[in-house]
């Protein structure tokens, strides 16, 4: 009987021990469980935290790019508007004002004594005479604005940006200009760049005064893209002819018939210069004829030629 007693109590003890080494391996496991999670999940929120930095950083880089905005461009100017066509001479002082044909925007700043002084273009967009309603003498308007000065008689009412290149009529577009310089000088020149490379982009053109009293500029200064090219233009409103002459540039040519605007048809028939009988010279034809160009108002061959920008010349 105690034999039996001693075996029930051993047995009673080795399941009371296999009991505690579960239990304590279960509570282990336990506690490695929590652990693992607590790991995960605090890698988990500084992995969030690391992203929302992360992300905050490339919204502040967007954020500190240099974007110049309307608001930032026009500060301490006021947009107004001014038709295209007016032909009132007046600038109001520190303005802003889009002189672009259309949907173009070109945009000309005056200063505070209503000197046009600057004029700006993302992109230049060539006149489309197909499209738009274009004149036959190829511009918009019929006239330019009356800028003081203008009425001189070796000025020209001269666009910053031309009625080629899609800019406007009126006195945030027109400066006094010496009517050589314009027609056949650095502004003529640079027009045509402008237009043989089908526009231009990045346009800026700054003009100086002598004095805070006149309209009538001192310098121009054109900076612009070509086909991936800066090109600056700096010159004076002076007659380049004049200039030339001055620094012993240009020398006089001798007397030809054939170079000269008097020819040889000194009884002015038509017939020997009109070569096709339409009743219209061309420019070929008038030089065929021994015509040198321009030919102007007072030429017994303008009536019949074609002066597609009524300035009085034709072929400059």
């Amino acid at each position: 009987m105690k034999k039996k007693m001693n075996y029930l109590l051993l047995l009673l003890m080795t399941i009371f021990m296999v009991g505690c080494t579960e239990i304590e391996d279960v509570s282990n496991t336990d506690v490695e469980i929590d652990s693992q999670e607590a790991s995960a999940v605090e890698t988990n929120q500084t992995s969030e935290t690391e992203e929302t930095v992360t992300t905050g950083t490339e919204e502040q880089v967007e954020a500190d790019t240099p974007t110049q905005s309307k608001n930032e461009l026009f500060a301490g100017y006021k947009l107004i508007e001014v038709d295209g066509g007016d032909l009132s001479g007046y600038r109001e002082p520190n303005v802003v004002v889009d002189i672009g044909f259309g949907d173009r925007q070109y945009w000309a700043f005056t200063n505070e004594y209503g000197q046009l002084v600057r004029v700006i273009a993302d992109e230049i967009i060539l006149q489309d005479d197909r499209n738009e309603p274009v004149l036959s003498t190829g511009r918009y308007y019929s006239d330019e604005a009356k800028v003081p000065g203008v009425e001189s008689a070796d000025l020209d009412e001269g666009h910053i940006i031309a009625d080629s290149l899609g800019g406007v009529s009126n006195a945030y577009n027109i400066t006094p200009q010496n009517s050589t310089l314009n027609r056949h000088g650095d502004q003529a020149y640079m027009e045509d760049a402008i237009r043989k490379a089908g526009g231009a982009t990045n346009f800026e053109a700054i003009i100086t005064y002598p004095n805070t009293k006149t309209q009538i500029p001192s310098s121009y200064q054109y900076t612009y893209t070509l086909k991936g090219k800066v090109i600056v233009d700096k010159f004076d409103n002076v007659n380049p002819d004049e200039v030339n002459e001055s620094l012993g540039l240009t020398e006089s040519k001798p007397s030809n018939s054939t170079n000269s605007n008097t020819s040889s048809n000194t009884n002015h028939d038509i017939s020997l210069v009109d070569t096709n009988g339409n009743g219209q010279v061309t420019i070929s034809e008038a030089k065929a004829a021994g015509y040198s160009m321009p030919i102007t108002r007072d030429h017994w061959l303008y009536p019949y030629m074609d002066d597609r920008d009524n300035d009085g010349m034709v072929g400059e």
